[in-house]
């Protein structure tokens, strides 16, 4: 572009880092090539994206990072960009065939994958452009510190159809972040051509509206040009602390990957056309015709990088792979433990306090605590409200703007960005309302998906320390998207806490718990229960609850109930009216907690009683409470008396009108009865 400073040009660019450039880009496409003979032999490397032809843009990306303050995301097919930011043989091989050694999480990962999380090259998923979001969640730090460096996202142009890619530029947009977001365009989306993902010829266009925004465009193919765009525009985001997209111009040499066969929709024409743009060839024959390197030169810098790629075959080869064992490494970080409340109960002297308060109180105590933390979601500040609901009310006037502020209505956007924001330091906890009710963090799913495994995925190296809130649960007239529960499908996933409480002390004990823990934890809000006097209890001021820790909310002797959220109220008063009219000594257990989940207590309980009943709001048919069931029949099968009973909702969504809710949950006369028949067995 003609208002790109030319810092770098065949005659201007001292020898010494022309001759840098040759090397790794030739042991880049050196590797490149190699990755497929490892599939063959059966010996891994079973993903490989190849980066032929994207090799003047990925060396520009990998020299412009800065790792002591740039942070980047690379895609799966920036091999040389990893290379050009310093991966050595050795660490590309390690991931290509999944060895212990893998700097970027031990073989964990898909090969292909590379990363160094300790240099600020982050591991990102396969769910290609969901990185763009982690990168505006670090701009956003860089910018809140004041720090210097930027943030780089990576990926192909096909993928920039994806909504959270648009969720993304919007935000760092409106929130004028230091992010560049690179666009590798080869032509494809596996077989589908741009024209199928676009109306534009150029996907960057799509964006030219977004305010605060500079589009630059490059030749991807050619190293100078893309060495002087990703140069201006680091130093263009970083000094106007303002977002930049780069659309590189590319081709695809080879196919997609090694399971694609991209012969069956490019003819031989287009095959050859790609060919002849070789990035490698090009700026071979242009190091030779302007006399700045001879063919000796090049020579001995391609026959030291066989060398040493063969060097890092044999260490790959001889590298132990990881343990089955290992496996169970790194689901999930330790949590806090509290030391003064260690099963998470008090003397409950002291005036009630209502469930929101618990939840806003306890929130303003932590941002005081700790001021690396923050609130953002839909909603949740402007002017007096503080959310739907009000329970971060008052905390933007107190803690300001840049610690408490309200999120764009994307939900994939409000828990991407928590997942990048936290990268930058360990310190930071950040706390998001998902979305405004439970029922709408269905956009968000991908994000938390991706999450859940961040952890595990990087082998400990990356812990996402967020909490989600989440107003939970129907009995107030919602109906759809506002009554429904989502606990049962949270839960199914590994490296995250679940956690539902039912009363105002066990609200404010697990959030603090939650907000002190590095890790993931879902946070779930029985929203009928806010303002309820019956959810009110005493709270001490610094009260914590551990996770996987029950408690049991009343003592009995023939029936155990196991419930959480709204229904633990309502097993109260069943089982004060069962025993009431004689028909046994009820006990009931709050787990609070579901994953991880007290076993011990429920297996105690049991073990006690002989009958279980489990009750909670969400349908009983792949409800969480089969959970329990399952937990119950497995470990405690001996103790039992009668078959394990559950109580919830109908298989239904649930309905608007009063008459149909109050058909489809679970309510008291219905666990009353269902416990009494099985006091009765």
């Amino acid at each position: 572009m003609s208002d790109i400073p030319k810092i770098h040009s065949i005659n201007k660019t001292d020898k010494e880092t022309l001759l840098k450039w040759y090397r790794l880009l030739f042991l880049g496409r050196t590797l490149d090539e190699k990755a497929p003979n490892y599939l063959k032999q059966a010996i891994g490397w079973s993903y490989h994206a190849p980066a032929a032809g994207h090799d003047g843009i990925q060396l520009a990306i990998g020299q412009v990072f800065d790792r002591s303050k740039d942070h980047l995301f690379p895609y799966y097919r920036d091999l040389v960009t990893n290379v050009a930011a310093g991966l050595t043989a050795e660490e590309i091989i390690y991931n290509g065939i999944s060895k212990d050694a893998d700097v970027a999480g031990g073989g964990r990962h898909m090969s292909n994958h590379f990363a160094k999380p300790e240099w600020n090259i982050h591991n990102v998923s396969s769910c290609t452009g969901n990185h763009t979001l982690h990168a505006v969640g670090v701009a956003r730090a860089i910018k809140t510190y004041e720090a210097k460096g930027v943030a780089i996202s990576s990926q192909g142009e096909s993928s920039v159809s994806e909504g959270y890619v648009y969720e993304a530029i919007n935000g760092a947009s409106k929130e004028e972040l230091p992010v560049i977001f690179v666009f590798q365009d080869n032509g494809y989306g596996i077989s589908v051509p741009k024209k199928d993902q676009t109306a534009n010829r150029k996907v960057a266009r799509n964006f030219e509206g977004f305010k605060h925004l500079r589009i630059m465009y490059c030749n991807g193919k050619d190293v100078f040009d893309s060495m002087n765009t990703m140069a201006e525009a680091s130093k263009w985001a970083e000094e106007n602390q303002k977002p930049v997209i780069v659309h590189a111009n590319c081709v695809r040499i080879h196919s997609h990957s090694n399971s694609d066969r991209h012969e069956l929709y490019r003819d031989d024409n287009e095959l050859g056309y790609v060919k002849e743009y070789d990035p490698i060839a090009k700026y071979k024959r242009l190091l030779i015709r302007y006399n700045r390197a001879t063919e000796e030169e090049l020579s001995a810098i391609e026959k030291e990088v066989a060398d040493e790629v063969k060097v890092a075959h044999r260490k790959g080869m001889a590298a132990p792979h990881p343990t089955p064992e290992s496996a169970n490494d790194f689901v999930i970080p330790e949590p806090y433990v509290s030391s003064k409340y260690p099963d998470g109960t008090h003397n409950q002297d002291g005036e009630p306090m209502k469930l929101i308060q618990g939840l806003n109180e306890t929130l303003k105590a932590e941002f005081r605590k700790n001021p690396d933390t923050y609130l953002w979601g839909q909603d949740i500040a402007n002017k007096d409200k503080g959310g739907i609901f009000n329970v971060s009310k008052g905390m933007q006037q107190e803690f300001g703007k840049k610690r408490v502020f309200n999120a764009p209505i994307a939900e994939d956007f409000i828990m991407g960005t928590a997942n990048g924001m936290v990268r930058y330091n360990k310190n930071i906890r950040v706390v998001v309302e998902g979305a405004e009710f439970a029922d709408y963090f269905w956009p968000a799913m991908e994000q938390f998906v991706e999450t859940t495994h961040e952890y595990w995925r990087t082998k400990g190296q990356f812990s996402p320390n967020i909490t989600v809130r989440l107003a939970s649960g129907g009995y107030i007239g919602g109906g759809l998207y506002h009554s429904q529960n989502i606990e049962g499908a949270l839960t199914t996933f590994p490296g995250v806490r679940v956690v539902y409480p039912s009363f105002a002390d066990d609200a404010a004990g697990l959030l603090r718990t939650s907000m002190r823990s590095e890790g993931m934890t879902m946070f779930m809000e029985p929203k009928a229960l806010y303002n309820a006097p019956k959810a009110a209890t005493p709270i001490p001021d610094d009260f914590e609850v551990p996770f996987g820790k029950a408690r049991v909310r009343r003592e009995g002797t023939d029936l155990s109930i196991f419930t959480y959220g709204n229904t633990t109220h309502m097993c109260l008063e069943a089982a004060e009216k069962l025993e009431k009219e004689g028909f046994g000594s009820v006990e009931v257990v709050d787990l609070r907690s579901l994953s991880p989940l007290d076993n011990e207590t429920i297996l105690e309980s049991v073990k006690k009683t002989s009958r279980a009943l489990v009750v909670h709001e969400d349908k009983v048919f792949a409800g969480f409470g089969g959970e329990v069931a399952s937990l119950i029949n497995t470990d405690g099968f001996e103790y039992l008396d009668a078959p394990v009973r559950r109580v919830g909702s109908s298989f239904t969504p649930v309905g608007f009108n009063r008459t149909l809710e109050a058909a489809i949950l679970p309510n008291t006369d219905k666990i009353f009865d269902a416990a009494k028949d099985l006091l009765a067995y």
